[in-house]
């Protein structure tokens, strides 16, 4: 996607299929895309947090899978962007799919019994993650990744707005700001993708603290990141409704949400 003009840097010419629009090396001769790699630290850090907070709280262990997969994610994506290979790539774009599965199956659960076990969707959802890897794997094809990346957040797009709609219609404040963030982080990914080559050349234009605000798939990084940990509280405020406790969403220091409840009930 990016124009073939980029340095090389310290990991060596690119290998993967993908080559986004920032400047390739510009920052450090260390990492191949330095605002594309340390926005991914809001996928790292915040859910491994909340892995830990979850475990504390007796949550069932899909909820901390989802937390894992999300950081998961964020190595991968770090790692890729850092040295634009292609196992790298891999590393960020398959853990995409699994994470997904893995909040796919928490939202068709919610409304279950504690500790209860789907496992024909489990048997689904790992099938179609075995069959997605075969075929990406085989056909190299970027597209047909981001459309069935595209396919699992629609379901959960359409399984949240169900929620909101018919189930707890208090939780859309939380709910449609997952989904807003996510969008708008799309949207600034596809500007990024269309007119790469207007905001290479605007950036070489105007002084690197306005220039790194272009970097938009960094943006996509940190709104999708941020996306995606509110529809894991989302995912949580639901099932912990469900089981009759108190849930309520708090924000460490004004800023970061976090929630607190009371303690599961044991039936």
């Amino acid at each position: 996607m990016a124009p073939a003009a980029d340095r090389e840097g310290y990991w060596g010419p690119t290998t993967s299929t993908l080559d986004w629009c920032e400047e390739n090396y510009a920052v450090t001769w260390y990492i191949a895309e330095f605002w594309n790699t340390v926005s991914n630290l809001i996928m790292i850090i915040p859910p491994i947090f909340g892995a830990i907070q979850s475990i504390k709280d007796g949550l069932e262990k899909r909820y901390i899978a989802s937390y894992l997969a999300l950081t998961v994610v964020g190595m991968g994506s770090w790692c890729f962007h850092m040295t634009l290979k292609y196992e790298m790539q891999l590393l960020d774009e398959l853990p995409m799919i699994y994470s997904c599965c893995i909040f796919v199956y928490c939202m068709f659960e919610c409304f279950k019994i504690k500790n209860s076990v789907n496992y024909h969707m489990l048997f689904t959802l790992v099938l179609f993650s075995l069959v997605v890897t075969t075929v990406y794997l085989k056909v190299k094809e970027p597209v047909f990744h981001q459309v069935m990346y595209g396919m699992l957040v629609f379901t959960l797009v359409l399984r949240s707005i169900y929620i909101v709609t018919w189930v707890y219609p208090w939780l859309r404040g939380l709910g449609y700001t997952s989904l807003g963030l996510f969008l708008l982080g799309f949207l600034l990914w596809n500007i990024d993708n269309i007119f790469c080559v207007s905001l290479r050349n605007f950036r070489k234009k105007v002084p690197p603290v306005i220039g790194v605000t272009t970097q938009f798939h960094a943006w996509w990084h940190i709104l999708t990141g941020l996306g995606s940990y509110l529809h894991i509280l989302f995912s949580i405020y639901t099932r912990t409704l469900y089981l009759r406790c108190r849930p309520k969403v708090k924000f460490i220091f004004g800023i970061w949400p976090v929630i607190l409840f009371e303690p599961l009930r044991k039936y």
